[in-house]
């Protein structure tokens, strides 16, 4: 599928997926530091994470094109490599067919506060989210989520989490006009260990309508302890897929063949 600018003239219904967060949703599988602290991604992808013409991403000037890693290429200013996003896709494509659009908005090193109603981060997400779903027939099916290493770092903002995180939930859903997404977020893997299980525990405590929590707790870590291994975000791709799955697939909606 040749890259086409998001527009009332492309009428490929779209099944859409927002990916945000920080760093381990921009995904930093594959970055490797040199001496001179340089980062580099590797370029290994694994077999999980490989393109399709049924797969889209969103780029940075809210144009639709063919997905591959690094999806964040454009949107995180950071060294991004190998993210969930792709292995999610693939595992999700293969049960419900049709085209998916991924809406990368992850951004590394940001806390919770910086995704307030309001501030950038945030209204460039909904723009983006809205614009994937403008004029052509298109579904956001729901929100992957993963953040929170920078609320561990303090206590303030640790006990603050479910406040806000609940928060956001609600303001996308009321953004989006959406008051039902469905919104799928990890638990941490990484964090400052005064406070990652507060944070953690914020996260898996959540009761809301179908927002769902997958535990990332000891997935395999890269070298700085914090950024998911690219095994390990394809392990998450295929976690995150699952639960989209059981929890927001009807169970008679037949597999696609490969």
């Amino acid at each position: 599928m040749e890259t086409s600018a998001v527009s009332d003239q492309n009428p490929t219904k779209i099944q859409i997926f927002i990916l945000s967060g920080q760093s381990n949703m921009a995904g930093r599988g594959g970055v490797v530091r040199h001496p001179d602290n340089s980062k580099q991604w590797d370029g290994v992808v694994p077999l999980e994470c490989r393109p399709d013409p049924s797969i889209l991403r969103l780029n940075a000037h809210l144009q639709w094109e063919p997905a591959h890693d690094p999806l964040h290429t454009d949107i995180d200013t950071k060294t991004c490599g190998v993210c969930p996003g792709m292995p999610f896709a693939n595992a999700v494509r293969q049960r419900v067919g049709g085209v998916l659009g991924l809406v990368p908005c992850a951004v590394g090193a940001t806390a919770i506060k910086e995704w307030a109603r309001g501030e950038d981060l945030y209204e460039n997400m909904i723009k983006r989210a809205k614009e994937s779903a403008k004029g052509n027939h298109s579904d956001i099916k729901a929100l992957l989520w993963y953040q929170g290493e920078s609320d561990a770092l303090t206590k303030d903002d640790a006990e603050a989490y479910r406040v806000n995180m609940e928060k956001f939930i609600d303001n996308v859903r009321e953004d989006l006009q959406l008051p039902s997404l469905p919104i799928i977020q990890v638990a941490l893997a990484s964090g400052d260990e005064r406070y990652i299980e507060t944070v953690r525990e914020a996260q898996k405590g959540i009761n809301l309508p179908n927002v769902v929590c997958v535990d990332a707790k000891g997935f395999p870590l890269q070298e700085d302890n914090m950024h998911l291994t690219t095994g390990a975000q394809v392990q998450l791709g295929h976690m995150l897929a699952d639960a989209y799955l059981s929890h927001f697939v009807a169970a008679t909606t037949a597999p696609t063949p490969i």
